[in-house]
């Protein structure tokens, strides 16, 4: 076969898989399957999907989306109107009844269901770009977003975040602005706006899906300012009449999203939410009609003044016509608009640091290089390539939407890596269309060189394969931070506990606590500083009792992030001192174990154990060692005599081993994990070293049912009097009253308390709290909770 034949074939199959017919399935393909890679394991990945499929389980439960969530943040319960719209949980369950005919359960329909909206994302951008540009920078860009991990890691199975409806829905609103701009000919001059009619309902609906939706709106106002922009560089008058339709669609948008929230709960600024109001007080906002303070500022600043510049753009274009002008007032005009956002950003970002100085975690970072090259690969450097053809005759109008998103997409990218997602679909369009113009503008410079064309080719074919490789690599590196010792060890505390039982944990372990244990959890979802200082033992026993604990948790995972918890209680690491230490040889019966400059070699003998410390070079012998091997643990006796204020604990279950100063070692956290020294403490349940529960002995309030009433039995019953306060499932309080109960075993809850469906209630001696905690009266009637 000649080189010519070989050569015409490859370019046919070239152009057959960019034909939209096979290009889309293609994609969609990719897609999926390297979003599906997380399908192989047991659990779901990180810690908030937990707690989405127990509220959706529990819901499906009851039949309907309560709102008073009595498993969560004990001993208040949780109200679901202050957290997500209904909408990031009703899509699941509506999906799993879809699938659920085929036999798919509602744990796989949850998994799946970030992966349906994450291919839906890749379809419209392949269509977004197929209307604005072609076959090639379709293809390209949805490629990218179909592979960067940046996009991929909310949107992959197990992973269940709500930001992947909201680039879903901007995905969508995008392929109505590319309608519009795609029909050039005269006939669509007027009806073409129709299509306008699709960001305005798309930007409205994503409020129904996550309570952080406002992005959007930002996305679609940069984009019709910069149609404006553009219609202004390059003499387009009809796009001036877009970028204004384009506006008033985010009106539109803003006036449903306003009242989608009266039906499935507002956003994070919304009325009803304590944010929301510290904002409206910092920006001076009298909620109305429109009750979210973003949409108030959006609607009562960020339109008028887009409304105003675009008019004025339009004025100024009849007047000035030269370019160098044009260029200057453009320059101008973009320098505000990075001032008034950089000005606002800084009060947001304070206001924020004020209300919550321990909200850092993570996803709240600044973005370093590492970030950005773990989430897009070498993408992020073909970005640039987007801007080779920003000459005068070379760009056109459809280059001035995207340019739009890029910039509030990529600052906010480098903001926060919480942003890496969000910001995933405009890298991904930026490369696509950034290699493709790379590769027009090199060609003609190569082809008159000996397989220039073909070295060419596959340098840049190399680009998109290499990113692909890297996304696929990266999403099957991802594992399940939790795992068979979790569920084993909750689903026994929900099997061995009570329905009203209050859990202390880490704070980012409290979501398993709703899922597997079906109790509620002090902390989950967020840092604590209580819990932190509880294990340190700043916090006391009578403040356990204050909230109602009757289980702490005390685990391996908890000791790894030792130093994460004295950060959390503001205490010095100069004070505390806590070094877990891997077993890295167990040669000869002498056991080592290291990590850094610190190590410890035990052996041991009849009776005895010969611990040594080395800590840099010093050999210390520690005061005491606790070696827990099977289901005991022992103080055993040493062959040397101590010489320094250090403690170590040894596991040979696990092979790890832990040194501590004295200061840590008269921690909770350190008695409870590593001694059996730990008064007022029972344990319920060990696995030899990984994880520990125990039972807080107090005066405790055991709600149960008994001939059709619900009883509420007291062990070590020295308390005086109990509150009993009754909600509705909004949260409204109907009935409130305290009852003596002195020398009293048990209280029966009253049938008449003005039909109130959820108690909270609080045991005391005198002023004393002994007991607190949240049940919802059906489902101690019913004998049913939220485990699973």
């Amino acid at each position: 076969m000649e080189v010519q034949e070989v050569k015409a074939k490859l370019l046919k199959a070239y152009e057959l898989i960019l034909t939209p017919k096979y290009a889309l399935p293609i994609l969609i393909a990719i897609a999926s399957a390297i979003r599906l890679l997380p399908m192989r394991f047991k659990y779901l990945l990180g810690y908030d999907p937990y707690f989405h499929l127990a509220y959706i389980r529990y819901a499906l439960e009851k039949g309907e989306w309560v709102n008073f969530f009595p498993y969560a943040t004990g001993p208040w319960g949780f109200q679901i109107h202050h957290f997500h719209p209904l909408g990031l949980w009703m899509t699941p369950a509506y999906v799993y009844k879809f699938l659920s005919v085929f036999g798919v359960s509602l744990y796989n329909s949850f998994r799946i269901t970030p992966v349906i909206f994450g291919v839906l994302t890749v379809v419209f951008t392949y269509l977004v770009m197929l209307k604005l540009y072609g076959k090639k920078e379709a293809f390209l860009s949805a490629f990218f977003l179909a592979v960067l991990f940046g996009h991929v890691f909310r949107s992959m199975a197990g992973y269940y975040r709500g930001d992947n409806y909201m680039l879903f829905w901007y995905s969508v609103a995008l392929f109505g602005i590319a309608l519009a701009l795609s029909k050039k000919s005269e006939e669509w001059r007027y009806k073409r706006l129709v299509f306008y009619l699709i960001p305005a309902l798309a930007s409205g609906f994503s409020a129904i899906f996550w309570q952080a939706y406002y992005p959007i709106f930002g996305f679609l106002l940069g984009s019709a300012l910069f149609l404006a922009v553009g219609a202004f560089l390059l003499e387009r008058k009809r796009e001036f009449i877009d970028a204004i339709m384009l506006v008033i669609a985010t009106i539109v948008g803003a006036i449903l999203a306003n009242a989608f929230g009266g039906r499935f709960g507002y956003g994070m600024v919304g009325e009803t939410e304590w944010l929301g109001q510290k904002f409206a007080e910092e920006f001076g906002l009298q909620f109305g009609f429109i009750k979210d303070a973003f949409l108030l500022v959006y609607l009562k600043y960020a339109v008028p003044s887009s409304i105003v510049a675009i008019i004025l753009l339009f004025i100024l274009s009849r007047f000035i016509k030269e370019t160098k002008q044009k260029a200057i007032i453009v320059g101008i005009g973009v320098i505000i608009f990075f001032w008034i956002g950089i000005k606002y950003y800084g009060r947001i970002d304070n206001l924020v640091k004020e209300l919550f100085p321990t909200w850092e975690i993570v996803e709240t970072q600044r973005t370093t290089l590492n970030d950005l090259w773990k989430a897009y690969g070498i993408a992020i450097f073909i970005t640039p390539a987007f801007f080779l053809t920003f000459l005068p005759r070379k760009t056109t109008i459809r280059d001035f939407v995207l340019l739009g998103l890029a910039l509030i997409a990529i600052p906010m990218v480098i903001l926060w890596t919480r942003f890496l997602f969000i910001g995933s679909l405009a890298v991904a369009v930026m490369a696509g269309i950034g290699l493709m113009r790379a590769y027009e503008m090199t060609s003609p410079k190569v082809e008159s060189k000996k397989f220039g064309t073909v070295v060419l080719t596959i340098i840049l074919l190399s680009i998109p394969l290499t990113t692909a490789f890297q996304g696929f690599w990266t999403t099957k590196g991802i594992r399940p931070i939790t795992n068979e010792g979790w569920d084993n060890a909750l689903t026994y505390l929900g099997e061995h506990s009570n329905i009203n039982d209050i859990v202390l944990t880490w704070w980012d372990q409290g979501h398993w606590v709703t899922y597997f244990a079906g109790r509620a959890p002090v902390a989950q979802g967020g840092v604590s500083k209580w819990v932190a200082q509880y294990y340190l033992g700043i916090k006391t026993n009578k403040d356990l009792m204050n909230l109602g604990v009757d289980y702490v948790i005390v685990s391996y995972d908890t000791i790894m992030k030792f130093e994460a918890v004295l950060e959390t209680a503001d205490a010095s690491p100069r004070e505390y001192a806590m070094v877990p230490m891997p077993l890295v040889s167990s040669m000869g019966g002498m056991l080592l174990f290291s990590a850094g400059p610190y190590s410890i070699m035990a052996v041991p003998k009849e009776g005895s154990w010969s611990v040594q410390v080395n800590t840099g070079g010093a050999i210390l012998i520690p005061r005491e060692v606790f070696v827990e091997r099977g289901k005991s643990v022992e103080n055993v006796t040493l062959t040397g005599k101590p010489n320094a204020d250090a403690y170590v604990y040894l596991n040979l279950n696990y092979g790890y081993a832990v040194l501590m100063n004295g200061k840590a070692f008269e921690t909770p956290l350190a008695k409870l994990m590593f001694t059996n020294d730990h008064p007022n403490f029972t344990e319920v349940y060990s696995d030899g070293g990984y994880i520990k529960i125990f039972r807080f002995e107090h005066p405790n309030v055991v709600v149960t049912s008994e001939n059709g009433s619900v009883l509420l039995r007291f062990t070590n019953n020295t308390g005086t009097g109990i509150g009993i306060y009754g909600y509705l499932d909004n949260g409204t309080l109907l009935f409130k009253k305290w009852y003596g109960v002195k020398g009293k075993e048990e209280f029966v809850l009253p049938v008449d308390i003005n039909g109130s469906v959820v108690i909270r209630y609080i045991y005391t001696q005198r002023r004393a709290v002994l007991d607190r905690g949240v049940f919802r009266i059906s489902d101690v009637l019913s004998g049913t909770g939220s485990g699973g």
